[in-house]
C-alpha cells in the first residue's frame, strides 16, 4: 500500500465516519468533547477533582457513540474519559427546536 492508498484509505473511512455522525447525532441528547475525541452520549456527569492549578476532569457517559474511524464498534454502553485538558459538554437542541415554525 502506497502514500495515495493509504491517504484514499483515511479520506473514505472519515467520509463513511462523517454520514454515520449525521445518520446517529439525533438518538443523542449531549456532545462532549475532549482533546482526543468527541462523544454523542444520552447521559454525562461530570467531575472536577484536584487543585485549581491541574484540575482533574473526570466525563463519565452512558449509551455513548465515539468519533474514531479506527473502531469496529463505535456503539458503547459506557465511556470514562480522565483528563487535564479542556472537555466541552453541550446539549443537543431536540427536534422540537429544529423545527423553524416555533422558533
Amino acid at each position: 500500500m502506497d502514500t495515495d492508498d493509504l491517504e484514499n484509505f483515511e479520506a473514505e473511512r472519515e467520509l463513511q465516519l462523517a454520514q454515520e455522525y449525521q445518520d446517529v447525532v439525533s438518538m443523542f441528547r449531549f456532545a462532549v468533547e475532549t482533546e482526543r475525541r468527541f462523544y454523542l452520549a444520552n447521559a454525562v456527569t461530570v467531575n472536577v477533582t484536584g487543585d485549581s492549578a491541574r484540575p482533574l476532569i473526570e466525563v463519565e457517559m452512558t449509551d455513548a457513540w465515539v468519533w474514531d474511524m479506527y473502531r469496529k464498534s463505535r456503539f458503547v454502553p459506557k465511556a470514562r474519559v480522565l483528563s487535564f485538558k479542556d472537555v466541552n459538554v453541550e446539549e443537543l437542541p431536540t427536534d422540537e427546536l429544529l423545527d423553524t415554525g416555533k422558533l
